[in-house]
């Protein structure tokens, strides 16, 4: 087989793949042995090592102890709404979703008082170290995880309030807009940037990943007035789901 002059263990990758994803190596078969793929291929241990590397960084194979390299199954991509604003009822889209009789969703939160780190200070416009409440979440659907979301909000904001724990009192989980409004500071923006990076060990971990796997991070911040109220870090398996914006034309 001739390689041209991209490396011989991404052309063999590469060969793979398609195999793949043409079907002709089917969800749970079995890859190619090394030495297999070395003599099919004519190229070293090393490279076919390499090959079977590649596939497994891309989610494709899943290596199974005492037994071998399979082929995974793969997920055909679920949407998940992002739409900014919340409209007058107050719940965040997740929530009007699972408010469907059809849907099978759940969520669940801790929160509790913490330092500001840096990250964090700087996107709160506040200083490091200053108290915030900090909520985490975990969304299922159908018993399975699908999102996780992180929030902190100022508690020289919200201490002291109603509003102080996100999901408890009179307004617990309606939302950002909704909970601010009632202590008299109105949201006028929200900013949402989209990045992916490979999911952190506990991530894997709650959303039923493997390491090496890709999450999709949602850094969302609410402001008002120009000072921001609220900020998350929202995690989506990159593999498993879509984010979908509906944005307003103006």
């Amino acid at each position: 087989m001739t390689f041209g002059e991209q490396p011989a263990y991404l052309r063999v990758a590469g060969d793979l793949r398609k195999k793949i994803v043409d079907g002709l190596l089917p969800p749970h078969t079995r890859l190619p042995s090394q030495a297999r793929i070395r003599e099919e291929y004519g190229v070293s241990d090393t490279v076919a090592l390499e090959a079977r590397k590649v596939l497994m960084a891309e989610g494709l194979v899943e290596g199974r102890s005492g037994s071998g390299t399979y082929v995974r199954e793969r997920p055909v991509p679920r949407r998940i709404a992002r739409s900014g604003y919340r409209p007058a009822g107050g719940a965040t889209p997740f929530r009007q979703e699972q408010a469907d009789a059809a849907a099978r969703g759940t969520w669940e939160s801790s929160s509790e008082q913490t330092e500001a780190s840096g990250a964090v200070a700087e996107r709160l416009g506040i200083e490091p170290g200053d108290r915030v409440m900090r909520t985490r979440y975990v969304f299922r659907d159908g018993g399975e995880a699908m999102m996780l979301s992180t929030s902190w909000e100022p508690l020289a904001l919200t201490g002291r309030t109603p509003v102080m724990l996100p999901e408890e009192g009179p307004l617990g989980g309606m939302g950002v807009v909704e909970r601010m409004a009632a202590i008299d500071v109105v949201v006028d923006n929200v900013t949402e940037e989209v990045g992916a990076r490979p999911g952190l060990a506990e991530e894997l971990l709650a959303l039923g990943g493997v390491p090496g796997h890709v999450v999709l991070v949602v850094q969302r911040t609410f402001y008002a007035s120009g000072r921001a109220v609220e900020t998350a870090d929202v995690v989506i398996p990159a593999d498993r789901y879509r984010v979908a914006y509906h944005l307003p034309v103006r």
